[in-house]
C-alpha cells in the first residue's frame, strides 16, 4: 500500500530509531529527534517500536492515500484534517483510498510525527532508514510527488489515544557537568546552570544553538578533537553553547562543558526559536 506526498512541508524526513554504535565509522546514530513521539505513533498503530515514520518540521504536510490506511499523528500538537474535517491528534485515524491527510503547523512544539500502520518501507543504509542530514545517509527529504510504501498492517491495539509530550513554557533539561567544565571559569559554569538560554533560529537536527551571555573560558589553548554524543553541550569560540542533536558530528574540537542526560534530549526536539532552555545539574 502507498501514500503520495502532495505537499511536503518545510523539512520532512523518514526516521526510525537510528543507527547507533557506528561512531567508530564516523557515523552518528541519527534517528528520530523526539523518540518518545515516534514510540507513541507506533504504539497507537500496533507497529513494531522501531518502525519508521515521518518526522515533520513545522507542519504543511499533505498526504493522499492510494489505499485504505491507519495513521497516527503525534509530537507537536496542531490542526490535523482528513478531507478538510478536523480529526484528533494522538489517536489512530482511518484514511480511505483517495482521502487527503493534512498536518498544519503546530500550536506548540516544533516537530510532528506521522506514523502509518505497518511502518514506512524504505531502503536501509547501515541498518536503518533514518535520514542523517549531516552525513547524507538515508532517504532524501520528501518532495511533492514522492510515493511512500508501507509494510503489512498489524492487528490494531487496544490503545485509544496518547497525550502530547510537548511543553509550551520553559524547557528544563538535566545535565551532568564535564568532561571539560574545568576549561571554564567558575562564574561561567554557574551561569550555564543559572541563566536562561534562548533557542536560536539557526538550530537544526545537528545541534540546538542557544543564545545568552557568553561563557568565559579559563583555558585558551587548543583542544584536540574528542568524541561527542547526542546531548553534548559544546561551547564554540563565541562562548555560546550548542546542544548536539541526533545528526551531530562524532568528534568536536570545542570543549564540552556538560552533557544533557539522554532521556531529556527528546525535549529539545520541540524547542522553538526564542523559547527558553534551562539546565539543571544532576550528580
Amino acid at each position: 500500500m502507498t501514500l503520495r506526498v502532495e505537499q511536503p512541508g518545510l523539512l520532512t524526513l523518514v526516521q526510525d530509531p537510528g543507527r547507533p554504535g557506528l561512531g567508530h565509522l564516523g557515523v552518528s546514530a541519527a534517528g528520530a529527534f523526539d523518540r518518545g513521539a515516534l514510540r507513541q505513533a507506533n504504539a497507537l498503530l500496533g507497529n513494531d517500536p522501531d518502525a519508521a515514520a515521518i518526522e515533520l518540521l513545522g507542519g504543511g504536510l499533505v498526504l493522499r492515500a492510494a489505499a485504505p490506511h491507519r495513521v497516527a499523528v503525534t509530537g507537536a500538537p496542531g490542526p490535523v484534517t482528513i478531507d478538510g474535517r478536523h480529526v484528533a491528534h494522538g489517536r489512530a485515524l482511518r484514511l480511505a483510498a483517495g482521502q487527503l491527510l493534512r498536518v498544519d503547523p503546530p500550536s506548540s512544539g516544533l516537530r510532528t510525527y506521522v506514523g502509518v500502520a505497518g511502518g514506512l518501507d524504505a531502503q536501509p543504509e547501515l541498518g536503518s532508514v533514518s535520514t542523517d542530514t549531516l552525513a547524507g545517509l538515508g532517504p532524501a527529504p520528501l518532495v511533492a510527488g514522492d510515493t511512500l510504501h508501507t509494510g503489512r498492517e498489524p492487528v490494531p491495539p487496544l490503545l485509544e489515544d496518547v497525550l502530547p509530550l510537548v511543553n509550551s513554557g520553559d524547557i528544563t533539561v538535566d545535565v551532568v557537568l564535564g568532561p571539560r567544565d574545568d576549561w571554564f571559569s567558575p562564574v561561567a559554569v554557574r551561569r550555564l546552570l543559572d541563566d536562561p538560554w534562548h533557542v536560536s533560529p539557526s538550530s537544526d537536527r545537528v545541534g540546538v544553538r542557544l543564545v545568552g551571555e557568553p561563557l568565559e573560558r579559563s583555558r585558551t589553548d587548543e583542544l584536540p578533537s574528542e568524541p561527542c554524543l547526542r546531548g553534548s553541550v559544546q561551547v564554540a569560540a563565541d562562548g555560546q553553547p550548542i546542544v548536539f542533536g541526533p545528526d551531530h558530528p562524532v568528534t568536536g574540537g570545542y570543549p564540552v562543558i556538560a552533557v544533557v542526560v539522554d532521556a531529556h534530549t527528546d525535549r529539545l526536539a520541540q524547542a522553538r526559536p526564542g523559547q527558553v532552555v534551562r539546565f539543571h545539574r544532576v550528580p
